[in-house]
């Protein structure tokens, strides 16, 4: 499910490029360490954390992160520390992805990755590996909640596995004790996504230790997650569907766009034969109203995937389903490492399923509460931490923040991230991107912003920054399929 595995990779989109030799390196309590992706040795850490805050001298957690030193001699005392999405990413795993795109702001800087407890190294609570399960059972949800019902079984075994002490609070706190052993008296937030939620926890733990923050995707804590999805899923598909119309060629081209996908609709269930990801095999499966959903959900975080929609609704209406099981699977290749499953249900099941019935989305007219249902079933008999009610609220922020939100994301658009630049204050700043999806930050040019924001001298002149190389983008174009030329 989504907020996926690969939310941060697509905030921070890159290709894995090796880093430059290395004139400084970072000392303290962290040790010489190489990892997939970058071609220097970079610096790693542990330490040693209470699984239970309220026993301190109880059960032990190793937190594992990574460090990439400044490459300059005179670096700056306070490092940038980067907050994986999800929840139940592995900070550790996308860094090699991310750096590039880090590269200017890493060279007087050093980067931290941490993998938040249940993820990465840090105890994970990894739910068995369905990738190689033929698809009608791999994608059936019924199949999928036995499957996570034996996950809680096999969890709950481990050592660590008391599923109540997951939540973002008791992770935030660990954050901090990694920034003391670092010895930096403040760092820089940068998170995307989940990342959000957990760098505004961080902030309202640890006002004095930020320096500026960076929130790419606003995830934030007063997000029912299972509701919004089916809201701003909604909208994202409505917008698909304007922007065809708005287009000469693709109005042309599939002048019935709407109708086409109500006789999709109409039409589930309905069996078909479509190729396994990873084996390529032909496999028979049946196509409901929810895999479709989740389906087409998928390429919406990109717009690029996205603008392949039309052409993929107009053939699957007509019956042929390949072109929706390629968009939809184009963006779980792995790249982002593999979620861990059992952290992110103990987050969302602790944090989100309480506010489920009070929140005031409304479910989408295609969506409906498709997620909300499976959520709500898969956390019937997850343990639940404790979560403070001010958890929930967001105040003013104590230094600048910088809020970025993409016009045509369909799990984190503008709407959260206007209601809590309104929450932080004067010293927040929303940007928004119109033809961005999830993750504005994967544009090339925002890393430039970015190095500006972090680096600038006073606070004016950090909220004085501007996205213009991106606030013009176009949206891109429909793609359509490759007409076989004859003679």
């Amino acid at each position: 499910m989504a907020m996926c595995r690969r939310i941060l990779a697509l905030a921070l989109l890159a290709a894995a490029l090796g880093q430059p030799a290395r004139a400084a390196t970072t000392p303290g309590p962290t040790e010489p360490c190489r990892i997939e992706g970058v071609a220097t040795e970079l610096r790693c850490g542990r330490l040693q954390r209470p699984l239970d805050p309220g026993q301190p001298q109880g059960r032990q957690i190793s937190v594992h992160y990574l460090v990439v030193p400044a490459m300059a001699r005179n670096k700056q005392p306070d490092p940038v520390l980067l907050l994986a999405g999800g929840p139940g990413q592995s900070a550790i795993e996308i860094a090699g992805r991310v750096l590039p795109r880090l590269a200017r702001l890493n060279n007087r800087r050093d980067l931290v990755f941490i993998d938040q407890r249940g993820t990465g190294r840090s105890t994970p609570l990894q739910c068995a590996d369905d990738s190689r399960l033929a698809m009608a059972e791999a994608l059936d949800p019924q199949a999928q909640q036995r499957r996570l019902a034996q996950c809680l079984i096999e969890l709950q075994k481990l050592p660590h596995g008391d599923l109540r002490f997951y939540t973002t609070t008791i992770a935030m706190q660990d954050f901090d004790a990694v920034r003391e052993q670092l010895g930096a008296a403040q760092w820089n937030l940068v998170g995307a996504s989940y990342g959000t939620r957990a760098a505004l926890e961080y902030q309202r733990l640890f006002p004095q230790r930020v320096r500026r923050t960076v929130l790419d995707g606003m995830a934030p804590p007063d997000m029912a997650l299972p509701a919004s999805f089916s809201t701003d899923g909604q909208a994202a598909l409505d917008a698909v569907f304007k922007a065809c119309e708005d287009e000469a060629a693709c109005k042309t081209a599939f002048p019935r766009l709407r109708q086409d996908w109500a006789t999709l609709l109409q039409g589930l269930p309905r069996q078909v034969v479509l190729a396994h990801p990873l084996s390529g095999a032909p496999e028979r499966l049946t196509i409901t109203r929810e895999l479709l959903m989740r389906a087409v959900r998928a390429p919406m975080y990109v717009p690029a995937y996205a603008a392949g929609l039309p052409a993929a609704i107009n053939a699957a209406a007509g019956g042929r389903f390949e072109a929706i099981s390629g968009l939809s699977g184009a963006l779980g290749s792995g790249r982002s490492g593999k979620l861990a499953m059992g952290m992110h249900l103990s987050v969302i099941c602790s944090e989100d399923l309480p506010r489920l019935e009070r929140t005031a989305d409304a479910p989408g007219a295609d969506f409906g509460r498709i997620d909300a249902e499976f959520y709500r079933q898969a956390c019937a008999q997850w343990p639940r931490g404790t979560v403070a009610e001010a958890f929930y609220r967001v105040g003013a922020a104590p230094a600048p923040v910088l809020l970025l939100s993409g016009g045509a994301d369909p799990v984190t658009p503008p709407r959260h991230g206007e209601r809590i630049a309104g929450a932080l204050g004067p010293k927040a700043r929303h940007l928004q991107v119109p033809a961005a999806g999830h993750g504005v930050l994967s544009i090339a040019c925002m890393g430039e912003l970015l190095h500006r924001f972090i680096n600038s001298k006073t606070e004016t002149e950090a909220l004085a920054v501007e996205a213009a190389c991106a606030a013009k983008m176009p949206r891109p174009t429909a793609v359509f399929p490759i007409q076989t030329a004859t003679r």
